[in-house]
């Protein structure tokens, strides 16, 4: 009977040890800059959220914090989740201009093209190569949206020139030479202060997104929005989803197992074609306001692509004095972005 009464006990202990180990909760707070209302909210953050905690069975709990509701301005949201203020943030990489140079490739204009799938799945297949840009925090995703067109307030812009003195809010510091190549002035505004720059006059417009538009309600402020022909866009913004290190490594190894899962390459095609989809609730948004909705030419989108030439040109030079080869990034960026278009 000893033999079957230790048997017994072991399998008694194991059980408890699996049971506590399965045991543990986290609670995890997610730290961001748009509203609860908005697309990024609902169908990502939240959706995400939503899906981590049923795969971990609720041993993973979030506390969603929209509209930089834990205090602080958009621009402080890496710092937070470097440090360890917020375990989760999404940000946009443009708010902190300089801190991570590598992935600044993927915003240029005739590197995106104006996919935000495509791109997506080319950030996450490519973070070897971004890899230094990231290494105080844990990222989950990078991601794209569809890229920029230029909102305007007070006149409609059909040709180049027509862009020349306009001041129009950057996403950006590669937005701001695009908007500079054009020969207007680029004023840098978090998104969320956009619409009150707008509605006051203090810029004309913005480089900014079809799909903002609802969160933000700009299609009561444009009276034109112009984009370039076949889909392309004046390059793009790049967003991150990503992790405090320690609240990640202090994980157990079954919970890390489900973040990682929902993460990187595993995500990355799915979240693409979400902020692609996105952009439908803008364009609806500005049909239903009777915004003017202009397409330039070829002659004229041939003007602002020579003007956006010299944009990565520079941001190639500049690359020599940050110690990496900023036209081999262009190079690979660019194949990335092919490949995940097939």
């Amino acid at each position: 009977m000893k033999p079957l009464r230790w048997l017994g006990n072991a399998l008694l202990i194991t059980c408890l040890s699996t049971s506590a180990a399965f045991a543990e909760e986290v609670t995890l707070t997610v730290h961001h800059f748009l509203s609860p209302k908005s697309n990024a909210h609902t169908k990502m953050v939240q959706a995400w959220a939503d899906k981590v905690a049923k795969e971990s069975n609720n041993q993973i709990k979030f506390e969603l914090f929209p509209a930089m509701a834990m205090g602080g301005k958009p621009s402080e949201l890496y710092g937070q989740v470097r440090d360890g203020t917020a375990d989760i943030v999404w940000t946009l990489l443009g708010y902190t201009p300089g801190v991570f140079p590598r992935a600044e490739v993927y915003e240029l204009p005739l590197v995106h093209n104006g996919s935000a799938a495509a791109t997506t799945i080319a950030l996450n297949a490519t973070m070897d190569m971004l890899a230094d840009d990231f290494k105080d925090i844990k990222v989950l995703f990078l991601h794209s949206n569809d890229g920029n067109v230029i909102h305007s307030a007070t006149k409609p812009v059909r040709t180049f020139e027509d862009a020349k003195g306009m001041k129009l809010r950057t996403p950006s510091r590669t937005g701001s030479w695009v908007i500079e190549g054009m020969g207007a002035e680029a004023v840098g505004l978090p998104v969320p202060e956009l619409p009150e720059a707008m509605s006051k006059g203090a810029i004309d417009g913005a480089l900014t997104t079809l799909e903002i538009v609802p969160a933000l309600k700009l299609q009561e402020l444009d009276k034109y929005v112009t984009e370039l022909p076949d889909g392309d866009r004046f390059g793009t913004a790049i967003f991150m989803f990503a992790m405090n290190k320690d609240s990640y490594n202090n994980l157990p190894d079954d919970l890390k197992k489900v973040i990682d899962n929902n993460s990187g390459m595993k995500v990355a095609a799915d979240i693409g074609k979400m902020w692609e989809e996105f952009e439908q609730t803008g364009v609806d948004a500005l049909a239903s306001a009777k915004v003017e909705r202009i397409v330039l030419s070829a002659d004229e989108a041939a003007k602002f692509k020579a003007a956006n030439e010299k944009v990565v040109a520079r941001w190639i030079e500049e690359s020599k004095t940050k110690g990496f080869d900023g036209a081999a990034l262009v190079e690979k960026a660019r194949a990335a972005i092919a490949e995940a278009a097939k």
